[in-house]
């Protein structure tokens, strides 16, 4: 690994902001709010859309730009339920059955309703319905996509495809993957356009974006919470937790159960619309079932490839993060042998203790975290389902409110533990027969 790789003019920043920079917010911070909501990704900002189309302004602060962090960092890659279960083979034994089917049927539910919000809303993020393709990295792999399938299938027939692997080339002309499984509700974006589309609409039902904001704690007062940040001291009625990968300190009881984990993606160099199609002919969003995995698509154009995975499960240097993607890229398309790379990046996903997404309240204080790495709808639908749950209205409570956001004893908000999990992790990819050379 060298310099070599670098495309001249290399920038340490998602490929995404070329099109979509973060937005600082500037707004003078009211003594009183209806809802706070901190945290001004995708989470926050449903929510703030809900509780405006109800009549009720929210105020949405985040430390950063809005759109800094995860939600325009991600791959850009849009499922319903399809990551139900990814990150833990045994789900449907860990939870309860009839739960589960609730979640998954949630989860179509919730792609149906993003899809309906972007139309609504007026929001142009490059949004297409392409589908995803999860490439198994070991022949036992197909038994593990195969109970996926089953598990989506269920709830909507047909939504999910074994391909074996002698028509892998359909999908991806490389070696190393032994079939796959086709997802058809599924499709890709552009992550950054949508958060600001979010952000656009937000504003549009009433809420107030005020960033950059640290929020430095929260107390209970009577009947109201005191939000103190570096800007002043806000007095709300009600208070929403939204920050995921990046809950800090002014939450403790938020980050103790959320492990964030770091998250690299870099963008090739523009390869030309054709050789693309090439590559990846469906034009799909895809990823596999190594416990190290990739994701990865074209870029929106056509013209790139936006590559992605753990490079490391412990935080690094971004030019070393892109240096083992880009490794990484080359021996699964080794027909990318002489590409260079232009843009790479990292964000932190969070995952819960139990890798389940989950929403609820806590000694009054509400939240959605969890999205364990698939968070454009996930999180999207659970910033919608705690605006519900703030106005009193839902129907029918979630099936990801009653499932308890677990924290454990051993962990207070620093993932100790990672060093461990990625030396674990590279091993059992290696005993499954995944092998990079150096």
């Amino acid at each position: 690994m060298t310099d070599d790789a670098f495309a001249p003019g290399f920038k340490e920043e998602p490929w995404w902001w070329e099109a979509a920079p973060p937005r600082p917010a500037a707004a003078q911070l009211p003594e009183t709010a209806e809802v706070l909501v901190i945290g001004g990704g995708i989470c926050g900002l449903s929510t703030a859309i809900e509780l405006g189309r109800a009549g009720v302004p929210a105020l949405v602060l985040d430390r950063e730009a809005i759109g800094w962090g995860a939600s325009s960092r991600n791959g850009g890659a849009v499922s319903g339920a399809a990551s139900l279960g990814r990150a833990k083979s045994n789900l449907q034994s860990a939870v309860d059955a009839a739960l589960l089917a609730e979640m998954v049927e949630e989860a179509e539910r919730s792609f149906e309703d993003f899809e309906a919000l972007i139309t609504e809303e007026g929001i142009a993020c490059d949004w297409r319905r392409t589908g995803r393709f999860v490439g198994a990295h070991a022949p036992s792999a197909m038994a593990t996509l195969a109970a996926r399938a089953d598990l989506l299938n269920r709830s909507d027939p047909g939504v999910a495809e074994l391909v074996p692997r002698e028509r892998l080339a359909e999908e991806l002309p490389t070696p190393h993957y032994h079939g796959g499984l086709i997802i058809r509700r599924a499709g890709g974006l552009h992550p950054a356009r949508y958060t600001l589309g979010l952000a656009d609409a937000a504003r549009r039902h009433g809420a107030t974006l005020a960033s950059p904001v640290e929020v430095r704690g929260v107390a209970r007062d009577g009947n109201v919470f005191v939000v103190a940040t570096d800007k002043g001291v806000v007095r709300a009625r009600q208070v929403m937790v939204a920050t995921n990968g990046y809950t800090g300190p002014a939450t403790p009881w938020h980050r103790r159960r959320v492990i964030p984990v770091a998250s690299y993606m870099i963008a090739t160099e523009p390869l030309g619309a054709e050789r693309v199609r090439t590559l990846l002919p469906q034009g799909r969003v895809y990823g596999d079932t190594k416990k190290i995995l990739y994701y990865f698509r074209p870029s929106p154009d056509g013209e790139r490839i936006l590559f992605g995975g753990r490079a490391t499960l412990r935080d690094t240097d971004v030019r070393i993060g892109a240096l083992w993607l880009h490794r990484h890229l080359l021996h699964l398309l080794p027909q990318l042998r002489g590409t260079r790379i232009s843009h790479g990046w990292k964000g932190n996903v969070a995952f819960a203790l139990d890798f389940l997404p989950h929403v609820g309240m806590q000694d009054g204080i509400h939240y959605a975290l969890g999205c364990n790495g698939s968070g454009v709808v996930t999180m999207t639908h659970l910033g919608r389902v705690a605006a519900r749950m703030m106005l009193g209205g839902a129907n029918r409570a979630s099936a990801f409110a009653r499932a308890t956001l677990p924290g454990n004893p051993l962990y207070r908000g620093r993932p100790w533990f990672m060093p461990l999990v990625t030396g674990w992790y590279r091993l059992k990819d290696r005993m499954d027969g995944w092998r990079v050379p150096d």
